[in-house]
């Protein structure tokens, strides 16, 4: 049975995890009070529909206990924002992902139930400047305040040579948990087996050992 998931709110944000959602095989209905960005989408959603989302009947219309989350994808209109978010878990969905405008309004979300909060522009933002200062670093993603896990080529000095061998984890404090090779991941690579200079490896760890890792 496909997962079913309601997205309120078509900017941007609300678009792409719409589509996204609806590429990954769940059943999508997409929510906005603009008739026109409600029409561009629905070709590409299994529903679309215009609603006032802070409006206290649209959970009901949704049939929310049915669905398996809900992204409150608004966050300009705070009023609403909260509103659908209490609602939401009032309601009894399983799972709310809520967009926040800043720390303060995330705050207000975790208090009144929200299971997610993200802030789309400032995350993108932050990682953005991260991956400017750590150049050597393919791709830099953020899991907590002090961890993170980073894609970076193979080293020349490693090819050849296998984790085993390199002890990275002794070494250096952080783990490889993959190796990409083109479109392939291989999750948890076998550490007697020699890189090869084509891959890409998955490290996870301290923020401070990444940049030690980094500099050396």
């Amino acid at each position: 049975m496909k997962k079913q998931y309601a997205v309120l709110g078509l900017g941007n944000f609300g678009v792409s995890v719409a589509l996204s959602l609806q590429q990954l095989g769940c059943e999508v209905i997409a929510v906005d009070e603009d008739m026109e960005k409600v029409q561009e989408i629905s070709d590409h959603v299994s529903y679309a529909m215009r609603a006032d989302i802070g409006e206290p009947s649209l959970m009901k219309s949704l049939g929310a206990r049915n669905l398996d989350g809900l992204i409150v994808a608004i966050s300009e209109n705070m009023e609403a924002n909260i509103m659908a978010t209490l609602l939401a878990k009032e309601e009894g969905v399983p799972y709310v992902l809520a967009k926040a405008q800043h720390e303060h309004h995330a705050a207000i979300l975790r208090k009144i139930g929200a299971d997610a909060v993200v802030h789309p522009e400032w995350e993108m933002g932050s990682r953005v400047a991260k991956n400017l200062v750590s150049a050597d670093f393919a791709d830099w993603i953020t899991l907590s305040a002090d961890y993170s896990m980073v894609e970076v080529e193979v080293p020349r000095k490693w090819v050849g040579r296998t984790l085993e061998e390199l002890d990275i984890r002794k070494k250096y404090g952080i783990n490889v948990v993959g190796i990409m090779r083109g479109e392939e991941v291989e999750v948890n690579p076998d550490p007697f087996r020699p890189l090869q200079d084509d891959g890409i490896l998955i490290l996870i760890g301290r923020n401070q050992d990444l940049q030690r890792f980094r500099k050396e």
